[in-house]
C-alpha cells in the first residue's frame, strides 16, 4: 500500500511539472521592446550632441539636459519590467485616452488594437493599466510639440492619436490663455490609421465633453 502511495505522489509531481507554467520561464526581453529601442536611440543621439558640444536647433543646453534625464528614467523603467503608462488629466475638460481592452484575449471580434476611453478632469488612469496615449480632437492644438527628443517644438493640430512610451506618466494640461494643451514628456509619437490600428475619429472637444468617463482610474 505504501508503495502505491509513493508512486501516486511521484506521478502527481511529474504531472505538475508537465502541465504547470514554469515559474523560472524567461521574461520577454526588454531589448526587443520598440519603446526601449526608441529611447536608447534618442539617448545616444543626445549624448553625441553633448559630447560634440553642438547646438540643436530650437533647444537650449538646459532643455537637452532635461530631455536626457527624462529619457534616462524611461529607459530604466523599461529595463526593470514596467510595461505600462499612466495618463493624468489636468485640462479642465474630459479627454479621450487609448488603452487595452478588458479581456483582450477573449474579444476576437474587436476591430481595433486599442480601445478609446474617456478620462474626466482631475482623474488619473489606474496603476498597471496601460494608457498608451491620448486622442487630440480636431479643434485642439498641442503647444511646443515634438515627436522626437532632438527636434524643434512646433504646433500640432488634431485630429490625431498621440502615443506615449511605456513607463511614462503623461500629465495633460490646458493653457488658459491659448486653449492649447501642454504635455510634460519629451517624446510623443503621432499615429494615424496607416501606422496603427487605432480608432482616430474626426471629432471636436465639445463632443468628447458629452461622453461619460469610463477609463479605469486610480481611486483616491
Amino acid at each position: 500500500m505504501k508503495v502505491w502511495k509513493s508512486l501516486l505522489i511521484v506521478l502527481m509531481i511529474f504531472a505538475n511539472l508537465a502541465f504547470a507554467q514554469p515559474s523560472f520561464a524567461d521574461r520577454p526581453k526588454f531589448s526587443k521592446n520598440p519603446d526601449y529601442i526608441e529611447v536608447t536611440k534618442a539617448l545616444n543621439e543626445l549624448s553625441q550632441t553633448k559630447d560634440a558640444q553642438t547646438q540643436v536647433q530650437g533647444l537650449t543646453p538646459e532643455e537637452i539636459q532635461k530631455r536626457t534625464e527624462e529619457l534616462t528614467l524611461q529607459k530604466y523603467a523599461l529595463e526593470t519590467g514596467i510595461n505600462w503608462g499612466k495618463c493624468e488629466n489636468q485640462t479642465g475638460n474630459t479627454i479621450a485616452v487609448y488603452g487595452k481592452r478588458p479581456n483582450d484575449d477573449d474579444n476576437e471580434d474587436a476591430i481595433y488594437d486599442n480601445g478609446l476611453y474617456f478620462l474626466a478632469n482631475g482623474q488619473s488612469t489606474r496603476d498597471n493599466w496601460d494608457c498608451d496615449g491620448i486622442y487630440l480632437p480636431n479643434d485642439i492644438k498641442v503647444a511646443n510639440f515634438t515627436s522626437s527628443p532632438n527636434g524643434q517644438g512646433e504646433e500640432l493640430t488634431g485630429p490625431a492619436a498621440l502615443k506615449i512610451l511605456d513607463g511614462t506618466q503623461l500629465v495633460i494640461k490646458s493653457n488658459p490663455d491659448t486653449g492649447a494643451i501642454e504635455l510634460n514628456v519629451p517624446t510623443v509619437k503621432v499615429l494615424n490609421s496607416n501606422k496603427a490600428n487605432w480608432f482616430i475619429p474626426d471629432i471636436s472637444q465639445a463632443i468628447i465633453d458629452t461622453r461619460v468617463p469610463n477609463a479605469p482610474i486610480k481611486k483616491s
